[in-house]
């Protein structure tokens, strides 16, 4: 009997261990996890200060960058369109062949020489401008045949107004040197094909925030492939032109003949910009009837796509119509 008493008593004993074992891992667990969490609650307060660190900077640069925008919009806005033009007319460096808005005309008979009878297709563009790639690659060869075959005059308007979406003023560094290219170089066939080029897709850079530098020596390299003698593209970035491109950002987007007249934009201008005989194409219409920029341009002046590049097949509109209604 008595063993059997101390038998039971041994089992109780283990059972109280056991016991006091499982209670002893639980609150040893439960320590653990207490002091995870406490780790992680730290972890996450110093990283949420980081961030508000991050963000107050960001917020700073933002606002730096936006004070510099107003201001230099305040130096501007208050200038009429004639103030804007006065300015760009009294600049001292400028482009030779250059008109007084900031242009250079090109025909089949070289630059400056207008075919008398045939529309002016006027393009304004930024370098950096992916809707104006957009236009160059799907449009620019149908208007360089409908100009070599003396059927449009060809108006090209660069402008630099993308610089802050850059790192290092691509869009002045480019337009410059299509300023200087058509300065000093006889064959506008170059500075054509120089435009293509910088427009090709496996070469223009995005941009904004994925935008990544283009050299002096890259764009130099596009401007020899198109045919710009040596002499003169190593020339081409000088930047002589600066002045006369930030008077053209400031006179060329005051004129309202150049404004959208629907859409979100409307009363402003946007680049790409076409116009036929000075009147504007309208890309919002050409966007809701679905229509390709091609045949839009083709139908605005006048002729058939079999037409192109057809001499003495001359577009309906003249030298002085408006474009016909895309409907």
């Amino acid at each position: 009997m008595a063993g059997t008493n101390s038998q039971d008593n041994r089992n109780k004993a283990a059972k109280r261990q056991a016991r006091a074992d499982r209670q002893a891992a639980t609150a040893a667990a439960q320590q653990a996890q207490a002091e995870q969490a406490a780790k992680e609650r730290r972890q996450q307060t110093i990283i949420g200060a980081v961030v508000v660190a991050i963000v107050v900077v960001l917020i700073a640069v933002i606002g730096i960058v936006v004070y510099h925008n107003v201001h230099k919009s305040n130096a501007t806005k208050n200038l009429t369109v004639q103030d804007a033009y006065s300015q760009l007319q009294n600049v001292k460096s400028t482009p030779k062949g250059a008109n007084d808005k900031g242009g250079f005309l090109i025909s089949k008979d070289g630059y400056g020489k207008k075919v008398a009878g045939v529309p002016t297709v006027s393009e304004y563009f930024d370098p950096l401008c992916p809707g104006c790639a957009n236009f160059n690659r799907e449009v620019d060869p149908t208007l360089k045949s409908l100009m070599d075959a003396g059927q449009i005059n060809l108006e090209l308007y660069p402008m630099s107004f993308l610089d802050g979406s850059s790192t290092d003023q691509y869009s002045s560094r480019a337009s410059g040197a299509i300023a200087y290219i058509a300065g000093h170089d006889d064959n506008p066939d170059h500075l054509v094909s120089f435009i293509a080029s910088i427009y090709a897709a496996n070469f223009q850079p995005e941009e904004g925030q994925n935008y990544k530098p283009v050299s002096d020596a890259a764009l130099k390299e596009q401007a020899l492939k198109a045919g710009v003698p040596e002499s003169v593209a190593s020339k081409a970035f000088g930047r002589e032109y600066q002045d006369w491109l930030s008077a053209i950002n400031t006179y060329t987007p005051k004129r309202p003949e150049l404004w959208n007249t629907e859409g979100q934009n409307k009363g402003a201008m946007t680049t790409p910009t076409v116009t036929f005989n000075g009147t504007t194409l309208d890309m919002t219409k050409v966007s809701s009837l679905g229509m390709d920029l091609k045949t839009a341009v083709l139908n605005s002046i006048g002729l058939t796509s079999s037409q192109v590049g057809k001499e003495g097949q001359l577009p309906s509109i003249g030298a002085s119509g408006k474009p016909v209604s895309l409907g």
